[in-house]
């Protein structure tokens, strides 16, 4: 029988070892050298026990998550445990073996020790805005397979003992566009790592090994239980849901997502048979991203307080067709793959609402990606600059949709205008919420984001990645949709253009103007039922314009301009 533990001590030392995670997080920001992560936080760190279960993942972004799964097991294969020293850091990247769920996720881990005891890893992971490939930046949907989009490292030792290996970093260096970018970066993961080790081994100290481990499961365990107690409160059954990917990145034709969610007890068990085959393009999703996705939007949707470790993921069980979409067959590209598990997340979140219709959740909107990249002629080193767009989030059946927000696994921040012109020869003109983006409903969709650019290099190249730009993001119990998103090459002039949504190299010209517009989240409910004082309050803001309020939601204006509540009542009173 087991001894029964403090919950205050158990507590204190999940505390204790997720301040760990967020300090290794602190420090990679603050050490970084590329805008990517040192602005945008495009970064995780994690706390991992001795057979590779998440202990503690610093709350930064759900779907690194995914690259971090099943790293340890795979360092383990390659690498036995009594084969590791103190000081080691292995490296990984690949999402076939073990590394991560796309290449431009580079991973650093390290083993902790007690004595001669190896009880844990720490380990961080940094989106690196160029590894090779055929594209600057290594995240193109055109990508047919992997070994278009980067370097591949399977776990490795790029440290051992505390020994660099100046031949793997020469190597990696050699193998991307920006390598100084890249050094100081790795440093930086390299910092990270020493501080998470140093951390961890206070907290052992302070402890002892044996208190920690025990506390350490019952952390698992703690979480096991609650999000079951969550899900008993769920009605059994089956519940399905489904949507498409804009297209397939080669024949522009859709593809079908679709999950199947049976709640049995306090069990979850989400199968993606019918979903559609693994495509051509890099829109692909490795199993690992597709299980963070699955992670993010439970714990999102069910209990959102609840503590990140592996202890919850043993109340679901996922299936995905091995060479479907959501598990593709090596060498399957899979660069961009965080679109579709926006994709993906709408359709669990879809089939979730089903079974708790009173926190029901609307399609939401995707960030959208771009890629510039070329010569700057201030220095006249070559440049890549990596950046997604915020999107937003659909409405509940009692709150409004988040504006301008990464959706579901998705995260990173940002990138300041200042910091961007500051590192490219780009301008940023008009950055703004996107006025009636968000779908109408009795609870509104979330705004999308404007944001335009202004080219200053003489000549560069731009990489596109969208989604939900033919599809709109589905509203809820009589919600409107969200608008679409667009890439729009210098609008308004005579050489207008609407740009595809996968693009690898696109010319622009000094002076191009490039506008992203990212997609809106849908609405829930009868758009004519919305509260007076929210309608009033959203056309005063400049939300929602006259034409799209008198038009979707049944509003009368008076001669100056302004809501007229007796008249737009009697209206909607007409209208039925």
């Amino acid at each position: 029988m087991r001894t029964l533990l403090d919950p205050v001590t158990t507590e204190v030392i999940g505390s204790l070892v997720m301040a760990v995670a967020e300090e290794m997080g602190a420090t990679l920001i603050k050490t970084a050298y590329s805008p990517n992560i040192k602005e945008r936080a495009d970064c995780s760190t994690a706390i991992f026990d001795a057979t590779g279960q998440v202990i503690a993942q610093a709350p930064r972004i759900p779907i690194h998550l995914g690259s971090m799964l099943g790293t340890v097991e795979e360092i383990v294969k390659r690498h036995p445990l009594d084969s590791l020293r103190p000081g080691d850091v292995i490296i990984a990247n690949d999402p076939y073996n073990g590394g991560g769920s796309h290449l431009p996720d580079i991973n650093f881990i390290s083993p902790v020790f007690d004595g001669d005891t190896l009880y844990a890893f720490v380990a961080n992971l940094a989106h690196h805005s160029d590894v090779g490939g055929m594209v600057a930046g290594s995240e193109s949907a055109d990508c047919r397979n992997i070994y278009q989009e980067g370097i591949r490292i399977p776990p490795v030792k790029l440290v051992r003992a505390g020994v660099l290996d100046e031949d793997i970093l020469n190597l990696m260096l050699l193998n991307t566009r920006t390598p100084r970018d890249r050094l100081g970066d790795f440093r930086a993961q390299l910092a990270a790592n020493r501080v998470g080790v140093r951390g961890l081994e206070e907290v052992c100290a302070k402890h002892g090994r044996e208190t920690l481990l025990a506390h350490m499961a019952e952390l698992l365990d703690y979480a096991e239980r609650r999000i079951r107690s969550a899900i008993a409160a769920l009605p059994d059954g089956t519940y399905t849901c489904e949507d498409v990917l804009d297209s397939d990145g080669v024949e522009d034709r859709p593809v079908r997502v679709r999950v199947a969610l049976t709640i049995r007890a306090d069990h979850l068990d989400f199968d993606f048979a019918g979903t559609d085959p693994q495509v051509g393009s890099a829109r692909n999703v490795p199993l690992n991203a597709l299980a963070a996705t699955i992670y993010c939007v439970v714990k999102c949707l069910l209990d959102p307080g609840l503590p990140s470790n592996a202890g919850y993921f043993r109340a679901m069980t996922i299936r995905a067709p091995e060479g479907s979409l959501v598990n593709p067959r090596p060498p399957a590209a899979v660069g961009v793959r965080a679109l579709s598990c926006a994709i993906v997340g709408d359709c669990v979140a879809g089939a979730l609402s089903q079974a708790m219709p009173a926190r029901a959740l609307a399609f939401c909107g995707p960030h959208q990606q771009i890629l510039p990249s070329g010569t700057d002629p201030r220095s006249g080193d070559f440049f890549v600059d990596y950046e997604t767009f915020a999107g937003s989030y659909g409405a509940r059946p009692y709150k409004d949709g988040l504006d301008a927000v990464r959706i579901h696994a998705s995260g990173a921040s940002n990138l300041p205008v200042e910091c961007l012109e500051h590192s490219f020869p780009l301008r940023v003109e008009r950055y703004e919420l996107r006025q009636d983006s968000g779908g109408a409903g009795t609870f509104r969709g979330g705004l999308s984001v404007r944001r335009a650019y202004r080219i200053l290099a003489d000549e560069a190249t731009i990489a596109l990645s969208g989604e939900r730009q033919k599809r709109a993001a589905a509203g809820l119990d009589g919600g409107l949709p969200g608008a679409l998103g667009a890439y729009v090459l210098n609008p308004g002039a005579l050489d207008e253009k609407v740009l595809p949504s996968t693009i690898a190299h696109y010319p622009l010209r000094r002076g191009d103007l490039f506008v992203v517009v990212t997609p809106g989240g849908g609405g829930w409910g009868d758009p004519r039922a919305r509260s007076l004082d929210l309608l009033e309050r959203d056309v005063r803001e400049e939300r929602i314009s006259h034409t799209a309020a008198a038009r979707d939601y049944g509003a009368v204006f008076g001669p100056d301009g302004r809501l007229d509540r007796a008249a737009t009542a009697a209206a909607r009173q007409r209208a039925g």
